[in-house]
């Protein structure tokens, strides 16, 4: 009795770590979604000062890449989440729920995990050097916050572990969910 009880507990800490990776997830992906119209209404506003006012911008062009960025980067786990990456599920679709989990752990500890961190180790020196000399544009009229923009380097890998982990805990929930 006392061993399904530590079994109980070990499976809703899980599901209260998915629920909150969840939850962040989301927020992230809902907030940093709206980023499409400001980048759209930068585009235009580029087009317009070039085309009507023969005036142009390397920061506000450079702005395009920095939103661009940060949609990408804070989406990446909110698409995650949703099972919106592209899958190439030939026999996926056929699986029952229990199988198909197997396939989503063993891709999340096989692929995604080791992915992530290799990403993380590998870039941690390449964003600590733009930091250390506070990297700016090579454009004279550009943005000087290069460095700024390189922390989405880890934090891309980084969001995409933290739901990895969201997904390896709803896999093994699945798993050890008794069948009917």
């Amino acid at each position: 009795m006392n061993k399904n009880n530590g079994a109980l507990a070990h499976t809703n800490t899980m599901e209260k770590l998915s629920l909150l990776i969840d939850g962040l997830s989301s927020c992230l992906g809902r907030i940093f979604s709206w980023l499409t119209l400001t980048m759209v209404i930068v585009m235009a506003a580029i087009v317009v000062l070039r085309y009507v006012f023969q005036i142009g911008s390397i920061a506000l062009q450079e702005s395009v890449i920095y939103i661009n960025a940060l949609i990408f980067t804070f989406g990446v786990a909110y698409t995650l989440k949703e099972q919106g990456h592209v899958r190439v599920d030939i026999f996926y679709s056929r699986l029952n729920e229990k199988k198909r989990a197997w396939v989503d752990l063993f891709g999340s500890l096989l692929f995604l995990v080791p992915s992530t961190c290799f990403i993380i180790w590998i870039s941690w020196d390449y964003v600590a050097v733009s930091w250390r000399i506070r990297e700016a544009s090579a454009e004279a009229s550009g943005l000087p916050f290069v460095y700024l923009l390189k922390v989405v380097i880890l934090a891309l890998p980084a969001l995409l572990l933290l739901q990895g982990i969201s997904e390896i805990a709803k896999s093994i929930s699945i798993i050890k969910r008794r069948d009917p």
